[in-house]
Formats: structure tokens, C-alpha cells, sequence
């Protein structure tokens, strides 16, 4: 089949979420007013709550929830057949992630930016915040641990990608000095930024660069790691305006580029697809595609994360609240039409040019990701475009450590967040201290990296196999927390509700898998946490329905909903 026909058929889905559904929510569902005070203005402090500009916030909202995972999830996932990867990154951007990261955004900023973790204590209970904040801080670990990880390995394997990742924050604190003190306008300091962003990748395309063999008596891995969440800790602290928003803006500005570069590619040079739309050569060990598929596609779907980082970091940069469509359902948008020419680089005959090619490299389940992108992207840009595959695997590359970065900037920061938050339930003012929080974040990632992975720094994959099934709970989490708020508020609760209970049985039942498969491996860290994550799930629901009797036995009474 032509990708250019799945392409459009992928892209026409996405307009009439944006055109048609993404307004019918604003409207009816969220009822977005132009005149409400959003808390980046009445709490504006000027590091953390900033009133900002809604294409900058796009910039940074998309970069920080894109990541690696909408890369190397659907890259995977086409081990099943591009068919079933196609229709759930459609769907799932339509009508899931939108609607959860515009909400999440959305309620976070009729509530003084808090978190969705602090949100469910109103909307649902104090029980249910502390059980919530316990998932929240479990992806973000993963998160950070794992992308550390990516990011190390990818400067390691592509020493070309160096030199740009590095330029791309010294690019990002001018932009951010300039834009800040308003010397020069937004349009002039994009073009500036990108064309120094993609000069840096030309000097790095043929200028890499690579640590010494040893430093520190570490080797360049786990050096890596450690520079990376240093680095992370000094940015997380840094006020927003200054690193990162500037960095996440003009990454965006790139990764927007970039996918024209590759759906343009596709237009030229319309190969086929070589992928089988339905595989039906799998291994015997192979999972089952319901219900892994759903977690395997998470970010470039709908992902727990975007929900953190649009009630965590975006909230409280939100200008004016009808901002917030723009910003949270276009970021999903944006992250699903990365998601699909994923699919497409990995399996069009610019990559693998037969079937039994392309089943060759997808012998087994876990084939592809990361690698299989850059190659068969690189690929498609220099039969289309003509050019070098050096070139256009380091800015593949880039591209991916941009993402993986920025999503690293927020995440620490989210995680100062959530400490900071439990020094609130617990009464631990000690906990409010900025570098105190960091120190204890950065300090939780590097003990997963080294202490679970040993000198190697590569802990963070041991415990990533929990990251989907634990990140779509968490998705589900608070799609419900959106609807017992809607609810309470007497709209219509569909838009989520819907959503909430398929990715719920979707996530609860990868989950049981994936523990049926720690207890017969024997891995009983993993065991541990996945049972603890499903217990708090049950908990959650249990705490929810109860405080929806309580409303309407309140509303019998005569009480009000604030």
C-alpha cells in the first residue's frame, strides 16, 4: 500500500480533531472563558509561574511531553503490523490524548496550576492525592532514569550529535536573554535560533565529538548519565524564561521543521510499504496485541506523562486560559503526527525494500525503535531530498536528544514538584528548598541508574519494562479525576469517561501480565513495584466512586461543589 494514502488518511483524522472536535470541548465540555485570571498571572513569581507567549509554551509544552517515546514505541509496535499502530495513533490522538492534555491543562489552571496529583485531593480526596502522587513520582523516575539512558547511548553512537545537543543550550540562554528583555521580536529570534540550531548539526555532522575512554574512572556511558543529570539539576532550577522555554520553543520550532522534512519526503518519493498490514509471522513468544499494543503506543496515543507535565510546568506558563486548547490539544497533535511517519520510516521500502526484508529486521518483538527511525528516516530524506545519510542520520539523532532532553529539563523539575508537594502532606518545610528538592530527585535517579545497573549507569532499562502499563494507569488516573470534576460541575462527562475506562482495562491488564511475568522470571523488584502500582490503582477507583456518593448525598443536602 502507498504511504502517502496512509499518511493522508492519518493526517485527515487529525484535522477533524483539531477543526471540529478540539472546539466542541473547548466549547461545550471546558467551557474555556477569555476573561478568567490564570494563576501564571496572579501567582506570576518569575521562575516557575510566567504569563508566556502561546507559541513559545507550545514549543515547550510539545518538546517536553514528545520525548523518545513517541519514536520508539510505535517503532516497535509495528512488530504487529503498521494497520493496528496507524488506527491507534489516530484515534488515540483524537480522542484520548487531546482531550487529556488539554484537560489536565485546562483544570490545573482553574486550580493555582497545581498538580494533578494535588488536584485529585479537591476534586476527589486527601487519600487519593497521596496515593497519586506515588504513580506520579514512579513514571517520572523512569522517565528520567530511562532517558538519561537514551540520551548517553545516543551521544555514544552518534558522536556527531554532540556538538548540536550541547550548542542548542548556549542557542536556547541567548534566545532566552533576548526574548526576555524584549531587544528583538519572536519571529526575528526564531529564524536565528533554528538557523544556528541546524548550522551546529551541519559543523556536527562532520566534526564528532567523544569522551575520553575513561573520565572519572567512569567509561563514556555512565559518564554520560552523570553529566546529563547535572546538568538537568542546574536547568531545573533555572526560571523558566531563561533555559527552558527558549530551549523547548526553539526544539519545537525544529522538530516542526524536521517532520515537514519528512512528510514532505514522503509526497516526493511515495515509496510503498514494505511492513505487512496485519503480521502473521510473529514469534510464538510473541505478546498478545491486546492488550500490549496499548501500552507499547503510549506518547504519540495518550500518555499519564503529558498530564504531569501539562498540570505541572505548562499551567502555571498559561497566558490567558483559551490558550490552553492550542497549547494542550495541538501538543498531542503534534506528538501523534510524529508518532505516524515514525511508522511510516520504519516501515516503508526505503528501509526494507521486501517483505522478508523488512521481516528480517523485525524478527521479534522489541525490534526496531530508536534505531530503526533514524536509519529508515535517514533513508527516505536522501532518496527524496538527496541528502548525505550522515547528514540526515545526525539530524534524526539530534532530533531525538533534543527530545529526550527537554523532556529530562522538565522532568526534574516536575520531580522538585512532587517532593516539594509531600512536603506540604507530611509537614516537612524542609522539602520546599529548591536545591534541597533537586539534590533529592537528581539523587533518586542516579540511585535507580547506578545503584540498580551497577558502574555501567544503565539501571534506569531494568525497571522501564513497568513504564507503559504504569504510565497508562496513570492516563487513566487522570482522565477520571477529569471526570468526577466535570461531573461534579454538571457537564457532560463522556469526553473522558469513555477514554478513561478503555485505557484503564487496557493498562490494568497489561499490568497483571507484566506481573505474572516478573513472578515467573524471578525478578521480584519489578514484581514489587507493579503489584504496588496496581493496588494504588484499585485504591484510587475505590476513593473516587466513594466521593461521587458523597457529592450527590451532598447535593440531596443542599451543599454546593466549589
Amino acid at each position: 500500500m502507498s504511504s502517502l494514502m496512509v499518511l493522508a488518511l492519518g493526517i485527515a483524522g487529525m484535522c477533524f480533531g483539531w477543526f471540529v472536535y478540539s472546539r466542541y470541548v473547548a466549547r461545550h465540555i471546558y467551557q474555556l472563558d477569555p476573561d478568567f485570571v490564570t494563576p501564571a498571572h496572579s501567582l506570576n513569581d518569575g521562575v516557575d509561574y510566567v504569563p508566556t507567549n502561546r507559541y513559545v509554551l507550545w514549543g515547550h509544552h510539545f518538546t517536553s511531553v514528545a520525548g523518545a517515546a513517541p519514536i520508539v514505541g510505535p517503532a516497535i509496535a509495528v512488530y504487529w503490523g503498521w494497520l493496528p499502530a496507524v488506527l491507534w495513533v489516530t484515534i488515540g490522538t483524537v480522542f484520548f490524548a487531546g482531550v487529556h492534555d488539554f484537560g489536565a491543562l485546562w483544570a490545573s489552571s482553574r486550580h493555582q496550576g497545581k498538580s494533578m496529583g494535588s488536584l485529585s485531593e479537591e476534586v476527589i480526596g486527601t487519600r487519593t492525592r497521596k496515593l497519586f502522587m506515588v504513580v506520579i513520582f514512579l513514571v517520572l523516575l523512569m522517565v528520567n532514569a530511562v532517558f538519561g539512558v537514551i540520551i548517553a547511548n545516543s551521544l555514544v553512537n552518534t558522536p556527531g550529535a554532540v556538538f548540536p545537543a550541547w550548542a542548542a543550550i548556549a542557542v536556547a540562554l541567548v534566545v532566552g536573554q533576548l526574548l526576555n528583555r524584549k531587544l528583538i521580536g519572536l519571529g526575528l529570534l526564531t529564524i536565528i535560533g533554528v538557523v544556528a540550531l541546524y548550522g551546529s548539526i551541519f559543523i556536527g555532522s562532520n566534526m564528532p565529538l567523544a569522551l575520553p575512554d575513561h573520565l572519572l574512572g567512569m567509561e563514556p556511558r555512565p559518564a554520560w548519565i552523570v553529566i546529563l543529570f547535572v546538568y538537568a539539576a542546574i536547568a531545573s532550577m533555572l526560571p523558566v524564561w531563561a533555559l527552558l522555554q527558549p530551549r523547548d520553543y526553539i526544539n519545537g520550532i525544529q522538530l516542526a521543521l524536521g517532520l515537514l522534512l519528512l512528510y514532505g519526503a514522503v509526497v516526493v518519493a511515495m515509496p510503498d510499504l514494505s511492513a505487512p498490514m496485519l503480521n502473521d509471522r510473529l514469534t510464538e513468544d510473541a505478546p498478545s496485541i491486546v492488550p500490549l499494543l496499548f501500552v507499547t503506543i503510549a506518547c504519540g496515543a495518550v500518555s499519564g506523562f503529558h498530564g504531569i507535565v501539562a498540570s505541572g510546568t505548562s499551567s502555571k506558563q498559561l497566558d490567558r486560559e483559551t490558550d490552553a486548547r492550542f497549547v494542550g490539544y495541538l501538543g498531542a497533535i503534534g506528538e501523534g503526527s510524529l508518532a505516524l511517519i515514525t511508522i511510516i520510516a520504519v516501515s516503508g521500502a526505503t528501509m526494507a525494500a521486501t517483505l522478508d526484508e523488512w521481516h528480517s529486521l523485525y524478527d521479534h518483538f522489541g525490534a526496531g525503535g530508536a534505531g530503526a527511525f533514524v536509519e529508515g528516516g535517514a533513508q527516505l530524506i536522501h532518496q527524496s531530498w538527496g541528502m548525505s545519510l550522515d547528514f540526515g542520520k545526525t539530524l534524526l539523532a539530534v532530533m531525538l536528544v533534543l527530545f529526550a532532553g527537554t523532556t529530562m529539563d522538565s522532568g526534574v523539575r516536575l520531580q522538585r514538584y512532587i517532593i516539594q508537594e509531600w512536603g506540604d502532606i507530611y509537614k516537612l518545610p524542609l522539602l520546599h528548598n529548591n536545591v534541597l528538592a533537586t539534590l533529592i530527585a537528581v539523587g533518586a535517579c542516579l540511585l535507580v541508574a547506578f545503584g540498580a545497573g551497577g558502574s555501567s549507569g544503565q539501571g534506569g532499562m531494568i525497571i522501564w519494562p513497568l513504564f507503559g502499563s504504569t504510565n497508562q494507569i496513570l492516563a487513566s488516573l487522570t482522565l477520571l479525576v477529569l471526570s468526577v470534576y466535570l461531573h461534579k460541575l454538571g457537564r457532560p462527562a463522556w469526553v473522558t469517561l469513555i477514554p478513561m475506562l478503555l485505557v484503564l482495562v487496557m493498562a490494568f491488564l497489561a499490568a497483571l501480565i507484566k506481573l505474572k511475568d516478573f513472578y515467573d522470571d524471578g525478578n521480584w523488584l519489578l514484581v514489587a513495584i507493579d503489584a504496588a502500582v496496581i493496588v494504588t490503582t484499585v485504591l484510587v477507583i475505590l476513593e473516587a466512586i466513594a466521593a461521587l456518593r458523597h457529592w450527590k448525598e451532598a447535593k440531596k443536602a443542599g451543599l454546593g461543589f466549589g
